[in-house]
């Protein structure tokens, strides 16, 4: 029987009071030793009908096994290796494993195409590469590009698919002791490269350090009050920052954590029910995905152990407050908080709600634990309470630099402060309300709009399912406002119903055109609205007012 691992936090340091800094990696050896026989991690694949699990000490010795195979590969402190797979029970013992090299960690979005990979593998230089049977196909397409600076390739999956040109990770695995190697680690070395999602351009690799990662740890403790008691439900990619580091609440408790594959809202609400989860982090399509299931009687909340369910947080984009409303409406008994972030700042944290604050739903909050922040103007100067500029955070998640892209970090790190790129503003309470990204606000007729104010305001739309609102070329005005508008299953509105709906907006926020379609999202959830320009820019709308 081991004592609970309980959290003091100072306000002034982003560790244990009374301790020293600890790498992740010494956290989960800590976990090993401490609660080694216990579950750590649970897998569920439910289209497959599988459930698989590890406890601490099977995590602690996959990641040190998969650690000695590196170095017998000549994988030393400060070289790269890339970790190109989808959530999978494997997924994080790679991770700390290439961590405990003393090499950098580079996941890969999943949804990169063949020419991005080259061009990701290329800039991180890559010893080594990591994958899943889904990338064969996309690996040897460019495998002559990666071949320039990767010299070992590990396949984890099925051996019948395993590419001849790969090592097998299961065979590597019992070839190697599980001792950790010896590496000489300390807290401001680097960690790891992640790169952006690309949703304003082309992804740029962010440069972390251990310090970064360990901050995370505490950051996302401190704001949901995990315990050993507590269940994380994982559903978003872990190749991503937010992800990860909502997971590493638990983690740095030592509780356990369960991996959805799978977004459907029965699958989600019985991981939940069956697992006993407590804490979820859900995207707003899930979430308005699971109300839908259950307005329309698809899914009855009878059917599921829900109690134990505490915590449900959205981060990753504006949250539409109509959907917080509805979702407060079902389960009354839920905290609720929304989490600011980016990838430059180590993933979500850097401003969040907070749990004690659900009645300033639609702000996204206020400074997370350990950060700063200001509201500036085009000269860095701060702006009046209540006036739109541009939001900058200081905290110890900021990244080191985008990696060999000196230009690029010129222009979003000045002085400690990272420049988000997003438009903000605060209100009489100290409250922090996202107004729109600086790249997709709307001039039009020299006017601002900001497409999340129309978003949110289409959103209580009885019939809209998603909607994302664009700028598109107008000769006369510069830029029209433009909805894409998802309805939701067994609804229909016409175009100049939603017209007649917006009509309490200001004249010049109203949306110009409508456009019934899907709304792209990435695997985080943020809108792809450069691929909306793109695929609508040309053409003609479903319905068009007169500029």
């Amino acid at each position: 029987m081991h004592p609970p691992v309980s959290l003091r936090f100072s306000r002034n340091h982003s560790h244990f009071e009374g301790t020293s800094p600890m790498l992740i990696t010494e956290i989960l050896a800590r976990n090993a030793r401490l609660y080694g026989t216990e579950t750590a991690l649970v897998e569920r694949d439910p289209a497959a009908g599988r459930r698989r699990e590890i406890t601490w000490r099977q995590f602690d010795d996959q990641a040190n096994r998969l650690a000695q195979a590196l170095c017998a590969r000549g994988v030393v402190k400060g070289h790269r290796v890339v970790h190109l797979m989808s959530n999978c029970l494997e997924w994080l013992p790679i991770y700390f494993g290439i961590l405990r090299t003393g090499a950098w960690a580079v996941p890969l979005n999943f949804r990169f195409v063949a020419a991005t990979i080259a061009r990701c593998v290329a800039t991180a230089e890559a010893k080594a590469l990591i994958f899943g049977p889904e990338f064969i196909q996309r690996i040897e397409e460019v495998k002559a590009s990666l071949d320039q600076t990767v010299d070992t390739y590990i396949f984890v999956g099925p051996e019948a698919r395993r590419p001849a040109w790969a090592l097998a990770y299961d065979v590597l695995l019992t070839q190697f002791e599980a001792a950790e190697p010896t590496v000489d680690l300390a807290i401001t070395d680097d960690a790891a490269l992640y790169f952006t999602s690309g949703t304003t351009g082309t992804p740029k690799a962010v440069r972390l350090t251990h310090r970064n990662l360990e901050a995370a740890c505490y950051v996302e403790n401190a704001h949901h009050r995990q315990s050993r008691g507590d269940n994380f439900l994982c559903i978003p990619p872990l190749y991503h920052t937010g992800a990860k580091m909502h997971w590493f609440g638990n983690f740095i408790v030592g509780a356990r954590s369960v991996i959805l594959k799978g977004v459907e809202p029965r699958w989600i609400l019985e991981a939940i029910s069956e697992e006993a989860v407590t804490v979820v982090w859900l995207l707003v399509p899930w979430a308005l995905d699971i109300l839908f299931a259950i307005e329309s009687g698809e899914l009855k909340l009878s059917q599921f152990r829900l109690d134990q369910w505490r915590l449900m947080h959205i981060g990753a984009q504006p949250v539409p407050p109509s959907l917080i409303r509805e979702w407060r409406r079902v389960f009354p008994h839920h905290q609720y908080d929304t989490n600011y972030g980016l990838t430059e700042s180590t993933g979500p944290g850097c401003v969040h709600l907070g749990i004690e604050n659900g009645h300033k739903v639609g702000a996204i909050g206020r400074p997370g634990f350990d950060w700063e922040f200001a509201i500036v103007d085009d000269q860095c100067r701060p702006v009046a309470a209540g006036t739109p500029g541009e939001l900058i955070v200081r905290g110890p998640g900021v990244m080191k630099e985008y990696y060999r892209n000196p230009e690029a970090t010129a222009e979003v790190l000045v002085n400690g402060w990272l420049h988000t790129g997003d438009v903000a503003r605060l209100d009489e309470e100290g409250f922090i309300w996202l107004v729109d990204r600086k790249k997709d606000i709307i001039i039009t007729g020299g006017e601002n709009i900001f497409p999340v104010e129309i978003e949110d305001f289409l959103q209580n739309h009885p019939a809209i399912a998603d909607v994302a609102v664009i700028g598109l070329p107008s000769l006369r005005l510069g830029e029209i406002a433009t909805a894409i508008v998802k309805l939701k299953p067994g609804h229909s509105v016409s175009a100049e119903a939603l017209a007649e709906f917006c009509q309490p907006l200001a004249r010049f926020k109203r949306p110009r055109r409508y456009i019934f379609a899907d709304v792209p999202r990435n695997p985080t959830g943020k809108i792809e609205k450069p691929e909306l320009r793109k695929r609508y820019g040309g053409q003609s709308a479903s319905f068009q007012l007169k500029d």
